[in-house]
This record gives structure tokens, C-alpha cells and sequence, in this order.
């Protein structure tokens, strides 16, 4: 995440049963890249006295209700603007990385893993990437692709791909020159997006997930998909080659959380209050980072280390 260019979007996604049940109103609209909140009636005649409020992102997406067909962003359009930015930086070599953030149910697993019917985000990059290596592959320029999956658990790493199916924490290490890594980290070879599914399907098997008042199944932990990109190019004259390496982390986090809302206690609790750490910790350390895009006076310090989820996205 150092030498960042950190790009915002928003997405507001279709009514829940619970919200259709409490006759809940959309207060949310969208035109182009802004967001329009639309204060409630502040009085028994259903007057708002108080103004909309309106914010800006790099790109808004409206999935609220899928027959406003002009309006409706799925999940190709969201690939569109922001996978296939990601998968360009890949192939020239710089590191990239994606997360969903919002509060627990805003639909984060289903922008970034989507289902059978409509893929998300990490599959459609990761079958958009197939296609492109198999084109462009040829004597001179080879590819291979490694993938691992991990989930950051009260602040603590499990391997999702382990073939030994252990649920063991692994100890984050930081070397001089690659910077921190998890020590024992499964790094499995794929040849087709075929293989990606497979891994993909596994490990979210072994994701934790738990009830709340607000989800029925609820993230319980951060989970960390990751794409190894290496680039042999070949001098076949010569006979010299060089190596380009690229990563592309693709993050599903678990859902920020007010306890009052979700009837979190015990063990459940406790994890919220881990969720909620690592969430604070990355917005400050976007923060940090979009001010030193912007040339914003001198710069800041950037807490990585405070969480473990911001140390290993450092990379």
C-alpha cells in the first residue's frame, strides 16, 4: 500500500428481508460519481426541513433495484470500472490491491465473490486474467500463476488452503527486502481459472462465519484471496531473461459493528471488537495515504503495524 493512488466507490445494494419486513425507505440516490443522502421527514407531516447531503467518489454504483435498467450497475459493470484497472497494473508489473468495506450485511462477499448466477469481482478478475495470459503467452514472454487465501482472525492468521486442513494461527514475519509475509503460507500453483474455483470453493469452506441480529451469516474474519503474478521475459537473441513479479491482494472484510445492533456477547463480542480494530486502522492508514497523494502538507506517519490486516496489505 505504499506509493498508493487509492480510488473510492460506493455501492448501495437492494433491500434485505429484515428491511422489507421493517417497511424500510431508501434515503439514497446516485448521479454519476455522487452520492446524494436524503435526509428523514423530520415532522409528523413528513416534511424535511434539513438539506440533502451530497459526497463525491471516484465511482458510484446503484444496485438498489435491478428493473431501473438505465440506473442499474450489476456485478460486469462493477468489474469494469475497477477490475480491469487492477488486472492492467498486474501486467505492468505493480502490486494491486482491492477490499470491500462497509458495515455487516451491506453485501461485501457478494460484491467480491457474487454466486453461481451473477460471478463478483474476484472471479471475473480471475478469468479475465486466463484469457489474457493464454494470449499473450508465447517463446519469449511466459507466465506463472500462484494463488493464496487467509483469513485474519482476532488478529490472527489461518491458512484456508492448508491441505492438511489445520486451523493452526501463523506467525507474520517481515523480511528486509519483501517486506512482511506470513511464515508457512500455502502458495499453490494454477494453470486456469478452473483451478482458482476449486482453491476458491475450498477455502471459503473454512471461513468463519456466525449469526448476528443483522446477518445471518456474518464474516467473522478478514479474507485475504491472493493472485502471484510471475513475468519470464526471454531474450531468445541473447539468451538473457528477467523476471517482472506482481500481486494482487483481493480482500473480503468482515463487517464493521455496533453491538447494540448485532446482540454481539461472549465470543461473538469479542470478535467485533477485533473486526472493528483492524476496520479503524485502515481507514487511518487511507487517510494517511490519500493525504500524501495529495501532496498535502508533510508526511504523515502511516500505522500500519497497528493491525495485522494493514501490515500485510502494506506489500
Amino acid at each position: 500500500m505504499s506509493d498508493t493512488k487509492v480510488k473510492v466507490a460506493v455501492r448501495v445494494r437492494p433491500m434485505n428481508r429484515r428491511e422489507i419486513e421493517l417497511n424500510t425507505k431508501c434515503v439514497v440516490d446516485m448521479e454519476d460519481n455522487q452520492t446524494v443522502l436524503h435526509p428523514p421527514p423530520s415532522n409528523a407531516k413528513g416534511e424535511n426541513r434539513k438539506q440533502p447531503k451530497v459526497f463525491a467518489f471516484d465511482h458510484c454504483f446503484w444496485s438498489m433495484d435491478e428493473s431501473n435498467v438505465p440506473k442499474y450497475a450489476g456485478q460486469e459493470v462493477v468489474f469494469k470500472c475497477l477490475g480491469e484497472g487492477i488486472l492492467e497494473n498486474a501486467f505492468q508489473g505493480y502490486n494491486a490491491c482491492i477490499f470491500a468495506y462497509g458495515q455487516t450485511g451491506s453485501g461485501k462477499s457478494f460484491s467480491m465473490m457474487g454466486n453461481g448466477e451473477q460471478p463478483g469481482l474476484i472471479p471475473r478478475l480471475c478469468c479475465s486474467l486466463f484469457e489474457r495470459v493464454h494470449k499473450e503467452e508465447n517463446e519469449g514472454h511466459t507466465f506463472k500463476v500462484e494463488v493464496s487465501y487467509m483469513e485474519i482472525y482476532n488478529e490472527k492468521v489461518r491458512d484456508l488452503l492448508d491441505p492438511k486442513g489445520s486451523r493452526q494461527s501463523l506467525k507474520v514475519r517481515e523480511h528486509k527486502v519483501l517486506g512482511p509475509y506470513v511464515d508457512g503460507l500455502s502458495q499453490l500453483a494454477v494453470t486456469s481459472f478452473e483451478d482458482i474455483e476449486v482453491l476458491m470453493s475450498e477455502g471459503n469452506k473454512s471461513r468463519t462465519v456466525a449469526a448476528t441480529n443483522m446477518n445471518e451469516e456474518s464474516s467473522r474474519s478478514h479474507g485475504v484471496f491472493s493472485i502471484i503474478v510471475t513475468q519470464t521475459l526471454y531474450d531468445l537473441e541473447s539468451g538473457n531473461s528477467g523476471e517482472k513479479v506482481s500481486k494482487m491482494s483481493l480482500v473480503d472484510l468482515a463487517g464493521s459493528e455496533r453491538v447494540s445492533k448485532t446482540g454481539a456477547a461472549g465470543e461473538r463480542l469479542k470478535e467485533g471488537s477485533n473486526i472493528n480494530k483492524s476496520l479503524t486502522t485502515l481507514g487511518l492508514v487511507i487517510s494517511a495515504l490519500a493525504d500524501q497523494s495529495a501532496g498535502k502538507g508533510k508526511a504523515k506517519f502511516v500505522p500500519y503495524r497497528d493491525s495485522v490486516l494493514t501490515w500485510l496489505l502494506k506489500v
